[in-house]
């Protein structure tokens, strides 16, 4: 008779170094059957929302976390029982401490296979917690780390192995103790520089928790989306010396002449898509401001075309998903393609190499209602150009006051690599086009 095994699904790198993922959703519960490849749950990156398929094949017995936790490479995701006696070899092995702990997350049975959830906020384990060891005692014995592995992902964590104490039944180290000393370490070390423990409000605050007067409403931690583009803007502000030169440009007749622009029988182009289209006719002009400089500074990489990255407003923040080699699309191509980077954005499917790769930025702000911003370069990029919103305001034409459609452009440049007169003529280059639309209308 076939009998049933417990087998441990991990979090795994999902690519570019990743240490952990925010659980978005879950897509299974306890309970049901799932096969290899499945998707049971959907996590949110550094880059975006992906979906995590299981490993294994059987029936979902503990799902590690809720919506909103933070898992940690290597830390469990979920369990499931399969059927089959091959793995019980190795749970047998795992039983006598033998060390070759390579499936599981650690040497000791558990109580029961049941779900049990975690705190929010923390990695769950299902094996009984044993008592914190204290950072102020270090072993000062051997400490007996048997697997690679174990040793291998304590050195990961940043866990010093002397201070974890050991569940296995010979006194090993193992996977499970890593993981939650990792998380003891983490609870532990903002506590030990900070005031005691107070009682905490259902929100996540405290209503003795007070900074500056002003009592703490709640805290939350920043989404792995949020923590790279922290990472991102604040080294781009931190290395590039930036200067921004803006104009304000009269789009009426590109606002007139949309529907005569459009081929026979196509639908007329966003006016996003005619604007990017000029922006890469500039761009053609002026390349310096689609290059890129080396980690050194030492060097100004060139290159022939442009991978036009999009600002993209989501739910989650600011992504900037990338339409490579732009400069090749017609401006019906370009169109259909920021549309559907945009779409793809919004709903946090986009591919995670979808979100790099760009030599120049786009960022169309006027859709969310403003004029102007003091954009941020999208690093490596070198620039970044800025449209607000298109509104009809006074202006003097011939010489009379009238109503026009008047937009301003924000050019935000890395002044190592150009200086103002280049990046004016870039703009010059750029009003040009917009005011006159159907002298470049042979080449959009």
């Amino acid at each position: 008779m076939s009998t049933l095994t417990a087998r441990v699904f991990a979090l795994p790198d999902l690519g570019e170094g990743l240490t952990e993922a925010g659980l978005v959703q879950w897509l299974v519960a306890v309970g049901d059957r799932v096969a290899v490849d499945q998707a049971i749950a959907e996590v949110e990156t550094a880059k975006s929302v992906v979906e995590l398929p299981s490993p294994f094949a059987g029936v979902v017995t503990a799902l590690h976390g809720e919506a909103g936790d933070t898992i940690a490479v290597g830390a469990p995701v979920l369990e499931v029982a399969e059927e089959g006696g091959a793995f019980e070899e190795h749970r047998a092995e795992e039983r006598a401490g033998s060390g070759n702990v390579l499936i599981g997350y650690g040497t000791t049975e558990r109580a029961h296979a049941g779900r049990r959830r975690a705190p929010r906020g923390t990695v769950g384990v299902s094996t009984p917690a044993p008592p914190r060891s204290s950072p102020s005692v270090v072993r000062t014995g051997p400490v007996a780390v048997r697997s690679p592995l174990v040793r291998r992902l304590a050195r990961d964590l940043g866990v010093d192995v002397r201070l974890i104490v050991p569940t296995g039944p010979d006194g090993a180290v193992t996977r499970a103790d890593v993981l939650r000393a990792t998380v003891d370490q983490a609870v532990d070390a903002p506590a030990s520089v900070s005031a005691p423990a107070r009682p905490s409000s259902d929100d996540g605050g405290s209503a003795s928790d007070l900074i500056d007067g002003l009592v703490v409403a709640r805290r939350e931690p920043l989404s792995p989306l949020r923590k790279a583009a922290s990472a991102r803007l604040g080294r781009s502000r931190a290395e590039i010396p930036e200067a921004t030169v803006w104009v304000d440009v009269d789009a009426t007749r590109l606002w007139n002449l949309r529907d005569e622009i459009a081929a026979s029988g196509e639908r007329a182009p966003s006016l996003t898509a005619l604007l990017a289209r000029f922006v890469l006719l500039a761009l053609e002009e002026h390349p310096v401001l689609a290059s890129r400089l080396t980690a050194d500074g030492a060097e100004l990489v060139s290159f022939e075309g442009v991978n036009l990255g999009v600002a993209v407003d989501t739910d989650r923040g600011l992504m900037v998903p990338v339409v490579p080699r732009a400069h090749a699309l017609s401006v019906a191509e370009l169109d259909e393609a920021l549309r559907e980077v945009a779409d793809t954005a919004r709903s946090g499917r986009v591919p995670p190499e979808r979100l790099s790769g760009s030599t120049f930025t786009f960022n169309n702000y006027g859709a969310l209602g403003v004029d102007g911003s003091a954009a941020i370069i999208n690093h490596p990029d070198v620039a970044i150009l800025g449209v607000g919103r298109l509104l009809e305001r006074p202006w003097v034409v011939d010489g009379q006051l009238v109503a026009r459609r008047i937009a301003q452009l924000s050019l935000v440049f890395d002044h190592r690599v150009c200086d103002g007169g280049y990046a004016a003529s870039f703009l010059r280059r750029l009003v040009g086009l917009i005011e006159q639309p159907l002298r470049a209308y042979g080449r959009v």
